[in-house]
């Protein structure tokens, strides 16, 4: 038995390959620090949708009906209430999608991400949510339906970077929850709604936000070695580092990390982080030699986010707005084998006895 399924090969997949000990990710034949920054979000998404879908526009056209798909969205947007979390709001409206299996729910749904969350984020500021513009790029609408003004280029250009990043990552525990989900023959409004429920746990890793809060307390950079020698002398986990998968540095952090390199006015936060990441490895070598934990995807997310204005409750959902064009993908070729994922179970419990 393997109760967390670490050794169990559960799928094939022509989708991505994750190498834990090289600190390797694969999308489809490119690794991921030549997609990010080269390749647009819309790109990536007809890549991972690339024969999964009878119809699919080319790649050059993915840019405008995913513009058209948030523009569908935002016609019957539901109301948008300050009152549930972001993510439980994000998933209220997602639900609102016709489950159905077609290119157009999948569109609807890889544009409703973008489209609710923005909304999710004015609701809770009493503001009204914007109408996307469908002539713009899913980054850059997103950023101006969210904050009421166009996006500098490199602002859009660092969140399109992260959707690339972010949008698919092998059998990680929200894509085979949306895997399980589609093998039932479920549609793919249920299978992404199950890949978010699950993404939702803080064991998963959508939450860059505590990275924040750890920046916070620690305050400045003279700082970081004391408070990180008292935080693992207590037995506290230093957020953005060590990884279920990878045993070396994760090649996504370099690649969020190039991104906020090209963002103005972020070299002093920057350096700060540098500063507090260098910290951080050092002392957990010496902790812990057998054991390498590095850097995570998680620690330059939430730099990076930050530095685009998007407040930290809605870090996950903003994580989600790029991981459902991978957990569609995921979905539509877990339908294609026809076959129900169902594991097996050792009973633990008492013996078998009569009823009183």
């Amino acid at each position: 038995m393997d109760a967390g399924l670490e050794r169990v090969v559960a799928a094939e997949t022509v989708l991505s390959d994750v190498d834990g000990e090289a600190g390797r990710l694969v999308i489809r034949g490119y690794e991921i620090e030549s997609l990010a920054g080269a390749m647009a979000f819309e790109e990536v998404v007809h890549l991972l949708w690339d024969g999964f879908f009878e119809g699919l526009p080319a790649a050059r056209d993915m840019r405008a009906a995913l513009g058209r798909a948030r523009a569908q969205v935002f016609a019957r947007l539901p109301s948008i209430a300050a009152g549930p979390g972001a993510v439980e709001a994000l998933r209220i409206g997602l639900a609102h999608i016709a489950d159905n299996d077609d290119l157009e729910t999948a569109l609807c749904l890889a544009a409703a991400g973008p489209v609710i969350t923005a909304a999710i984020v004015r609701a809770s500021q009493n503001l009204p949510p914007i109408a996307p513009d469908p002539n713009s790029s899913q980054a850059m609408d997103f950023l101006r339906m969210l904050n009421g003004v166009a996006p500098a280029a490199a602002e859009a250009a660092a969140l399109d970077a992260y959707l690339v990043t972010v949008a698919d990552h092998g059998l990680n525990a929200s894509t085979f929850a949306a895997r399980v989900a589609a093998s039932t023959q479920a549609g793919l409004t249920s299978a992404v709604v199950a890949g978010l429920s699950a993404l939702k746990g803080p064991l998963h890793g959508g939450a860059p936000g505590p990275v924040l809060d750890m920046f916070d307390a620690i305050g400045a950079p003279e700082n970081a070695e004391s408070w990180i020698a008292n935080a693992l002398a207590r037995g506290e986990r230093l957020m953005g580092f060590g990884h279920r998968v990878y045993r070396v540095r994760d090649p996504r952090a370099d690649a969020l990390k190039a991104a906020i390199e090209k963002l103005p006015k972020t070299a002093g936060r920057l350096a700060f982080a540098e500063a507090i990441e260098r910290t951080a490895l050092k002392r957990l070598a010496a902790r812990q030699p057998a054991r390498r934990l590095d850097t995570n995807v998680e620690f330059y997310t939430a730099l990076l986010l930050e530095a685009l204005r998007i407040p930290r409750p809605a870090f996950t959902c903003v994580f989600a707005c790029g991981r459902i064009a991978g957990w569609i993908a995921h979905a539509r070729e877990q339908q294609a084998t026809g076959r129900i994922v169902r594991p097996r179970s050792i009973y633990c419990g008492p013996a078998p006895r009569a009823a009183a």
